[in-house]
Order: structure tokens, then C-alpha cells, then sequence
């Protein structure tokens, strides 16, 4: 019972949400409802954003209150996020991939290397940046770039 009373006395210990970024939402947040699938697709990057994703995805940082959910096929996402410079083997997948994604779609570069390309730019095996391959509607800088800075090109995305 010492447990319960605890409990009780203690109540709901939460941080509170941050504020709405102060980007305006992009034209595909009305037809997205409000609410985005994602896919997460490593176009050859080095694992370091792939982990900030993660991050941003956990409960501490919890993107999906604002909106994204993750899914595992291209054909039921609504955003893309890309990360890595697109290798010259990735690069027709990663066309593929996202001309498999229904309309509206919209494409988000993670990281300094799929702005780009960041330590690998002139690399004999880089086809180029994401925007080099496919139109990119949001990017997102840094090396790798925090949780916070991913949750918030979502929330543009999701327009929550």
C-alpha cells in the first residue's frame, strides 16, 4: 500500500511539450491530416543519424504525440528520411524507394551528409547529396543533428 499512497501523493510527473516550431507547415501538412508514416532510409551514412532517429523515436523525445509514426514499407509512408550521401549503389533504390511512396510525399535529408555530403563530398563511391537524387522538402543539419532538431522538421511535416 506504501507503494500506491507514493504513487498517488506524487501524481503525473511530466515535462511539458515544447513550443511549435516556429517554421510554417509545409503544404503536404493539411493533406497529411496531421499525422505522417515514416520511413527511415539509409542511403549510405555512417549509423551515427540512424541512432539520433532512434533517439527521437524513444520516449524521452517521443515524436510520435506530434504526429510520426515509424513503418517498415515505402508504400505506406507518407515521409522519407533520408541519411547518409547517396552511394552510387543506393542510388537508384533510393528513386525507387521514394517513387513508391504516395502522394503527397515529402522527403526530409538528415545530417550533414545528406545536405551535403558532408565528410564524404568527392568520395569515389558518392553519387552526390539527397537533393542531388530526389527533391528534398526539409532538411536537417548536423553531425549527427540532435533528437530535438528531428522531432521538429517532423512537427513542420505533421503541422503539430
Amino acid at each position: 500500500m506504501s507503494l500506491l499512497r507514493k504513487i498517488c501523493d506524487t501524481g503525473r510527473v511530466a515535462e511539458p511539450a515544447p513550443p511549435r516550431p516556429t517554421a510554417t507547415p509545409l503544404p503536404a501538412a493539411r493533406a497529411l491530416g496531421g499525422s505522417a508514416q515514416v520511413r527511415c532510409i539509409d542511403a549510405g551514412s555512417c549509423n551515427g543519424c540512424e541512432i539520433e532517429i532512434a533517439a527521437a523515436f524513444n520516449p524521452v523525445y517521443d515524436a510520435e504525440r506530434y504526429g510520426a509514426r515509424m513503418v517498415a514499407s515505402p508504400r505506406h509512408a507518407d515521409v522519407a528520411l533520408v541519411t547518409g550521401p547517396v552511394t552510387r549503389n543506393m542510388a537508384e533504390p533510393l528513386r525507387r524507394t521514394v517513387a513508391a511512396m504516395p502522394e503527397p510525399r515529402v522527403v526530409v535529408a538528415v545530417g550533414d551528409c545528406a545536405v551535403n555530403c558532408g565528410e564524404f563530398a568527392g568520395g569515389y563511391g558518392v553519387e552526390g547529396a539527397v537533393g542531388d537524387v530526389v527533391p528534398v522538402d526539409v532538411e536537417v543539419r548536423g553531425c549527427p543533428p540532435r533528437p530535438e532538431e528531428i522531432v521538429a522538421a517532423l512537427r513542420t511535416v505533421t503541422g503539430r
